[in-house]
This record gives structure tokens, sequence and C-alpha cells, in this order.
């Protein structure tokens, strides 16, 4: 196993440099407000500087590879990714699950390395290696020392092209989808209650059908159903590569041009093109019972933009939005409905913006009681939903969210995984490396009333599906009760 070193970084002065800067644009006067987010996103900047963020080389090869590379020089490791522009939102109907079939497969070997010797031949080097799937990309992605680079990337060439499978394989491969599915899904009630909500939020975009397939369907899938999958995806002209660690952009470029440069494109894909969800017009609401669950929950789903397709600042307003009333224990929701109402042991929420095509609100909570409980506990969410919705929210609380935000951002340039995984997110889901270096900028010119505006319009129940999951033992004790 590698061990990363730990970098020599002064966080607490970076960040005491962004609050300062924040502070500072509360006391000054509206005229003045917007030089002082300017000053913020400097700060940032300088923050991300002193924290030895590296200049971002961006290229593509002949054959369509589009090549990341993330300089960062304090350990002689690199985290080499391939992304591929494909996820379950793109399968036929009919085959949901291949995309997720296919990324295990892609474990059983070429003419050059054999079944499941992929795996074994990284960590045989010092490294590790994994993979996922989810609506809107595949992923493939090593970590080892930097002189093991050049094995990887060939390695890596070597499947994109001549990826072999052995009908028993496939066969016994598809029995271990299918316990995956029952182990995570079948058998847990809250993954159960998650799936329906997302099949019943989505009317007719393909986000409504989970990644790893319906039970029904990963039966029926067969070796040709993977090829078929692999060859009209799997090719250069379709992929990212994103390389970050102790290398620099030279390098990069001449193994990728030995290694990927020799694969052959895949027919020219089409820009994706999904069926879209249309404007809601009614709220959605499902009761799951089962006797396996622990306690009450209540879940909510709003639709709302992602990042890719938000209107400019809508994003960035609906992140600090979800901050300020769900994120944490400092959160309205949590101190209201937990700490003041004492209405649930639990409660908060989130956004989910790193999406190709919509994105999602969330709320929850969990209650120790029983039905009356949870519906008092979603009552309670609802009231501090209206209330922000009517008065707004304070600056105070806009700059401490934003804080927050930034915070995250500079912690995660310690993490090379973290490091590749934004760009890799970003250029697959159909943003670019400017969005992604310019966030900070666009996160500071967030006012309280554009989160009042983007709560009003998106956090609404039309928009929604609120998902109820109750113990079947508390049920029948409830009716005698009554």
């Amino acid at each position: 196993m590698i061990h990363l070193k730990k970098p020599h970084l002064m966080k607490n002065d970076l960040m005491n440099k962004v609050k300062r800067r924040v502070a500072y644009a509360i006391r000054i006067t509206q005229t003045a407000a917007i030089m002082a987010f300017s000053m913020i996103a400097l700060s940032v900047s300088e923050a991300n500087t002193a924290a030895a963020k590296p200049n971002v080389a961006h290229f593509t090869l002949d054959n369509g590879l589009e090549v990341v590379v993330i300089p960062d020089h304090r350990a002689p490791v690199v985290t080499h990714m391939v992304w591929y522009r494909v996820g379950a939102a793109d399968e036929k109907p009919g085959k949901s699950g291949i995309a997720h079939f296919l990324e295990h497969l892609m474990f059983k070997g070429t003419n050059k390395i054999g079944p499941g010797e992929f795996s074994k031949i990284i960590a045989r080097n010092g490294g590790q290696d994994n993979a996922f799937t989810n609506q809107d990309v595949t992923a493939y992605f090593q970590r080892v020392a930097k002189d093991r680079l050049p094995l990887v990337m060939e390695m890596e060439a070597d499947r994109m092209a001549n990826l072999k499978l052995a009908e028993k394989d496939v066969l016994t491969e598809r029995d271990v989808i299918l316990e995956e599915r029952r182990s995570r899904v079948d058998n847990d009630p809250s993954s159960i209650l998650q799936e329906q909500m997302l099949a019943t939020l989505y009317l007719n975009h393909p986000y409504g059908i989970p990644t790893i397939g319906w039970a029904h369907e990963i039966k029926n899938l067969s070796r040709a159903d993977a090829l078929e999958h692999y060859k009209r995806y799997y090719g250069p002209n379709n992929a990212i590569l994103v390389v970050a660690g102790d290398i620099t952009p030279e390098e990069v470029r001449k193994l990728a041009e030995k290694t990927y440069g020799k694969v052959k494109r895949v027919p020219e894909l089409k820009t994706r093109q999904r069926p879209q969800e249309p404007e809601p017009h009614a709220a959605r609401r499902i009761v799951l019972k089962d006797p396996r669950a622990a306690q009450p929950t209540m879940q909510r789903y709003y639709l709302a933009p992602s990042y890719t397709s938000a209107q400019p600042g809508e994003a960035e307003a609906l992140d600090l939005l979800m901050r300020v009333l769900a994120a944490s224990t400092t959160s309205r929701i949590y101190k209201e409905v937990v700490v003041n109402k004492k209405k649930a042991s639990s409660a908060g929420g989130w956004y989910s913006g790193t999406a190709l095509d919509n994105g999602r609100l969330a709320v929850y909570a969990v209650s120790s009681g029983g039905e009356a409980e949870i519906a008092a506990a979603e009552q309670a969410i609802d009231e501090v939903i209206e209330d922000l919705k009517t008065h707004g929210i304070t600056q105070k609380e806009l700059d401490r969210a934003r804080e927050a935000a930034i915070a995250n951002r500079i912690y995660a340039e310690d993490s090379q995984s973290a490091l590749a995984r934004r760009y890799g997110w970003a250029l697959t889901t159909g943003q670019t490396i400017k969005d992604v270096e310019e966030w900070p900028e666009r996160l500071a010119k967030v006012t309280t009333e554009d989160i009042v505006k983007v709560a009003r319009k998106y956090l609404v129940k039309k928009r929604s599906v609120t998902g109820i999951l109750l113990p079947e033992k508390q049920i029948r004790e409830a009716s005698v009760a009554r």
C-alpha cells in the first residue's frame, strides 16, 4: 500500500486569510461589496496557490483522447484515472445495469492480461485500483509510484481496445452483480426507498432507472450486450485521461501518445441526447413499510438543475442555500427540528449538482418515535423552508456558508484523488477547466437575494417526491392503539 506524505501546508493561516476577507466584506458598504467579493475570490486564489495548487494542463491527442495533467510534487506518487462519457442514463431501454456490468467485466483481461490479473499486477507493483459507475460516467483509477505510471498507462490503454470476454466469465460476473443488488438494495429498506423515490421523481428522464439496474433486466444481460456497449462507447474519443501527481505535462503527453495514442477512435458519437424531464405539476409521495427498518425516516427530493444545466449563478446559489438550510448541525433545519423542537433525532439535507442533466435538493429527518413523530418532523422541516422563503437569510449565514464551501475546497487540495476527481467529474458532465477554476469567484458573487430566489423557485412541493419509511411493527402497534 502506498502512503502519501503529509504536505506542509499552513491551513490555519490560509483559512484565517479567507475569513478576514469575508469579515471585511460584511463591514463595508453596499456599494463597496462588489469589490470585497472580488477580494474574497482573490484570497481564495492566493490560498490555493499557497496550498501548492498546480497549473492544470489540458490537451487532446490526435485520436480524440482528452488529457488533463495536475502536477503535484509533494510525493513521488501519481493518481491515474480514465473517465468515459457514458453511464447508466445512456443505456438502451431494457438493458439497465449494462454500464455497471461492463465496469466489472473490464477486469476480466485481454490477450496480454489474464482474467483477474489486472488488479493483481497493480497490487504487486505497490499500487491500488478500482472503478465506479454512475448515471453519467464510468471511471477507472489507479494510484501508484511515479515510476509505475508507464505500466499502468499501457495496461489501461490495452483494455480500452482489447477487452476479452469468455462466456463463462460473463455469466459468473452476472451472478455477482445480482448478489450485489440483493445485498445493497433489496436487503436495505433505505436503499429500496431511495430507488423508488428516484423512479417516481423522474417521469421521463433515465435518471429514474437505478445505476445497478433492475433485477429482471440484469438477469437477461449477455456477453453480446456487454461487447456492444464496449465497442460503442469505449474509445479514446469518448474518454478523458486525468493524471495527478509527481509528473509534468510533457512526461504525460509522451507516455499518452506512446500508449493511448495507438488506440483507434470509435465511430463518432453524437452529443448525448436523453429524454428530458417535463415541468412537474404535482407533488408525489411514497410510503414504505418494512419490518427491517430500524427507525421511521422521512426524505424528500426536489427536482433542480445541476451545475451544468443551471442558469448562470443558480447552481452556486443552490449550493449555498442548502449549506444554510440543511448541511450541518449549525443549519436551520437541524437547529430548529432537532435542537429546538426536538421533533427528530437527526435532520439535514444537501444539494446534488454534479450531473450532466438534472440535480436534486434533498432534506431528511430520522425519528426515534413512530408514524406521528415522523409526520411532526416533516411538518417542522416544511415550516423552516417556508420561513426561509418568506424572510430570507442573513448576510452572516451566507458568509458562514461561503467560508465552509471555500474551506472544503482548500482542504481538498491535499488529496491527489480529490483533485483528479474534481476535474474528471467536471469534464465528463459538460463543464470545462475554466468552470472548475472560476468556481470560487462565482461563489463570491452570490447574494442573500439570490438565495431566496432559488429557494422560492425550486423548493416547491410540486417539484418533489417525499418518501416515508416506517418499521412494520410500529405500524401494527399504531393501528391497534387507534
